[in-house]
């Protein structure tokens, strides 16, 4: 499975991560914000993330085939126009509704910028990074444990997986249908006891060793003035394209 960080030289590589993560949520937050009529204004947000993606040389194969997140949230802005309420038109002789393509409209064009925006923070910023960057920004301690903690060991529990499904195959067992699910039940439910062990393990050790409920500072860096200058040039722009987007 193909990282989702793409290491590089670039200027947005170069940014702290607390800079990338207050400029991401800014410029999501604006997004949500430009009126779903002013479908021209989406094409300039679309624009600033196309120019992001080329100053920080991300090819863009590499964000489109993780594009595939989206698609169940596609699905049901495709199904919108078809179960939503009030006047209707026709298009390609199939009725419509017209608050309903609206509405799809403004998942696709809103929900596509904000993953686009996602996709470029994480091909630019190690995960090390980001949960710094998150620590950094004050996010309450007991979140930043969880989730430093959950990519540490994502890893180990995928390794424990793939175990077991060598174990099954190794047996002869192949999952062809529903009549197997009830194995793979148990796979799961096992697999959640191990993790479950494991974690026990791992908090015992991390007390014996002085754990008081806190993880150390491993990196107090601040960023400089011009750092969150740059970080802040696509918010800036996405904010003047919703006022526009607003007033004309």
């Amino acid at each position: 499975m193909e990282r989702a960080h793409r290491p590089g030289d670039s200027v947005v590589h170069a940014l702290p991560a607390h800079c990338k993560l207050t400029a991401l949520v800014a410029f999501v937050l604006l997004v949500v914000a430009t009126p779903r009529e002013a479908v021209w204004a989406f094409g300039c947000h679309a624009a600033l993330l196309a120019g992001v993606a080329v100053a920080a040389r991300v090819p863009p194969g590499f964000l489109l085939r993780r594009m595939l997140i989206e698609v169940p949230f596609l699905a049901f802005a495709v199904l919108l126009p078809l179960v939503a309420e009030g006047p209707r038109t026709t298009v390609l002789g199939v009725s419509l509704s017209e608050s309903g393509l609206w509405s799809a409209w403004n998942i696709l064009a809103k929900g596509t910028l904000g993953v686009l925006a996602a996709l470029l923070l994480a091909a630019t910023t190690e995960v090390r990074q980001l949960l710094l960057g998150l620590q950094r920004l004050r996010l309450p301690p007991l979140l930043v444990q969880i989730a430093t903690f959950m990519v540490r060991y994502a890893d180990v529990i995928a390794d424990e997986l793939r175990r077991m499904r060598i174990a099954r195959v190794s047996r002869g067992f192949t999952a062809r249908g529903p009549r197997h699910w009830a194995v793979l039940a148990k796979t799961a439910g096992a697999l959640f006891i191990r993790a479950y062990e494991r974690g026990e393990r791992v908090h015992l050790a991390m007390l014996s060793r002085g754990y008081a409920g806190s993880l150390p500072a491993i990196d107090r860096a601040t960023a400089s003035r011009a750092q969150w200058t740059g970080a802040a040039a696509l918010p800036a722009a996405a904010l003047a394209v919703c006022v526009l987007g607003w007033t004309l």
